[in-house]
């Protein structure tokens, strides 16, 4: 999906932000608020995607500042809170649909994880994943069928901490095919790296891991490594967790294996989807 009115003031905020987490110098800080500035200032257009100009903005961040990853503090925190709610919610999944069956209570425990959010504050964060995961859009039984029929799928990871909920419907997803779990190669903004996934422990559950290619929330498809597109282009279905994955593929011709799942947190994606803000989607597309 392409940039709408709104989201100048998201990256405008995405900026500051940024900015803020990768130095204490004020003098550094303002250089890479001014130089990331220049990026959305010269950039912004309707015709474009988020994702390409948020790719840039968080280069010239880190460059200017000289902090490989400003968000790391965040994501461990996030991390530390996914990875004590997990366990919890995993428990309670059964319990809270008794009448849903096991991919059906993976896949709510996958999507009640996207509520972490980089904007909110560890307390709400907590707040949302908590609740009861109910899908606008679920098209589940149909990702179902579809799957007994997979020999390959490539499972695209968000933010850090949701690795600890995408855990059981990887494995649940690996009773039918190949599954190889897509993270990003190095930082940006929260999202889950190689890195992260080696100091989680849990690396060796996922089985096969790899990346993008590319430090870029979502997928730029022009930036991503040779291996990843063909990786890409042979999956038989493709899980894409968060906004950044249905905005990258959203702009690709529906082939019927883009399975997404997510929160739409804001109003440009939750419009483009046709839901209410907030709202829970697990759609075939």
């Amino acid at each position: 999906m392409k940039l709408a009115p709104g989201c100048y003031d998201c990256l405008h905020r995405l900026i500051h932000q940024a900015a803020e987490l990768a130095t204490d110098d004020a003098s550094l800080r303002q250089r890479a608020i001014n130089e990331a500035m220049k990026i959305l200032d010269g950039e912004f257009s309707y015709s474009q995607l988020s994702l390409v100009i948020v790719t840039k903005i968080h280069k010239v961040v880190r460059e200017v500042t000289h902090n490989p990853d400003p968000y790391r503090v965040m994501k461990e925190r996030e991390m530390m809170l996914a990875g004590e709610l997990c366990s919890e919610l995993s428990s309670w999944a059964k319990q809270r649909n008794p009448h849903d069956d096991e991919l059906h209570a993976c896949i709510q425990l996958a999507a009640a994880a996207n509520a972490l959010d980089f904007f909110k504050d560890l307390g709400s964060i907590r707040d949302d994943i908590i609740k009861p995961v109910s899908f606008t859009i679920d098209n589940s039984d149909q990702f179902e069928a579809k799957l007994k029929n997979a020999g390959k799928v490539l499972y695209l990871a968000d933010n850090a901490g949701e690795l600890y909920f995408d855990l059981p419907l990887v494995k649940w997803i690996k009773q039918f095919a190949e599954v190889t779990y897509v993270v990003k190669p190095s930082a940006v903004q929260n999202d889950l790296t190689l890195e992260d996934v080696k100091r989680s422990g849990l690396e060796a559950e996922f089985g096969r891991v790899t990346s993008t290619g590319v430090a870029s929330p979502g997928i730029v498809f022009s930036l991503a490594s040779a291996q990843f597109k063909r990786e890409f282009e042979s999956a038989d279905l493709i899980v894409a967790k968060g906004m950044g994955h249905y905005e990258a593929l959203s702009e690709l011709p529906s082939e019927g294996r883009f399975f997404y799942c997510l929160k739409a947190k804001c109003h440009p994606v939750s419009d483009s989807l046709g839901v209410s803000i907030n709202s829970y989607v697990a759609m075939l597309q």
